[in-house]
């Protein structure tokens, strides 16, 4: 069995419009359409053509909606059908542990202590992170204001709605309110939209998108920064 730490990790970032895959020693990411007619098998099917001649031992999947102990609990909104019930290790050939992709990349972002992401994408993606240890949240689909949710006012359909003054008010007003719920030391905005907002309030630092690849290749190392709900059930080398 190979060490942990030596091990090559294949990392699948599962979106909307792309899915993006990089592997341990790979100098680039690839990136594969993907869209409203991708199922789960036609992932699997599209990653394995584009990484057939690429080395790896393991894979890290970063999922777009809700995970439970390490499997999909349904399908995207933005892909097709057949990614609840798929064995993802048994498609691959490979062990695989699967997280939400904002878990993915908040894990990639942490630096220590208590940690909240909060993506700013299509939707809400949210994550904590504290002591090392990662728990995905579903904070998006809350109630927040007007019989409308979370998502409603800072996901993509919101700003669009809203128009980008008055979108960045609510994702201040967002932030605020999660962060005094939940008391972490820091905040951390990641995801597509991130990039619109142009004042940060104190506690609040930028992620990177790329970042999701970092947070894959951590998901098999041998410290605490790991999910609960992957420990459960990765398939197991």
């Amino acid at each position: 069995m190979k060490d942990e730490k030596a091990r090559k990790v294949l990392v699948i970032d599962v979106g909307g419009t792309h899915v993006k895959v990089l592997a341990t020693g790979r100098p680039k990411e690839v990136k594969i359409a993907s869209g409203k007619s991708m199922s789960g098998p036609d992932m699997v099917r599209a990653v394995r053509k584009t990484t057939r001649s690429w080395s790896f031992d393991v894979v890290s999947i970063g999922y777009p909606g809700p995970v439970l102990h390490g499997r999909p609990v349904r399908d995207p909104v933005n892909l097709g059908p057949g990614w609840v019930g798929l064995d993802f290790a048994k498609a691959f050939g490979k062990p695989v542990r699967l997280v939400n992709d904002a878990a993915m990349q908040a894990l990639g972002s942490y630096q220590g202590g208590r940690m909240l992401f909060l993506g700013l994408g299509t939707g809400l993606g949210t994550a904590m992170i504290v002591d090392g240890l990662i728990e995905p949240m579903e904070l998006a689909h809350l109630p927040y204001k007007k019989g409308r949710t979370y998502e409603d006012f800072v996901g993509e359909r919101g700003r669009e709605r809203l128009g980008n003054k008055k979108w960045r008010k609510e994702v201040a007003d967002v932030i605020e309110r999660l962060r005094a719920a939940l008391e972490p030391d820091e905040v951390v905005l990641g995801g597509g939209n991130e990039k619109r907002v142009k004042e940060l309030p104190d506690g609040v630092r930028r992620g990177d998108n790329r970042n999701a690849f970092l947070g894959g290749f951590r998901m098999w190392q041998t410290d605490r920064l790991r999910s609960k709900s992957a420990e459960k059930g990765r398939g197991k080398p």
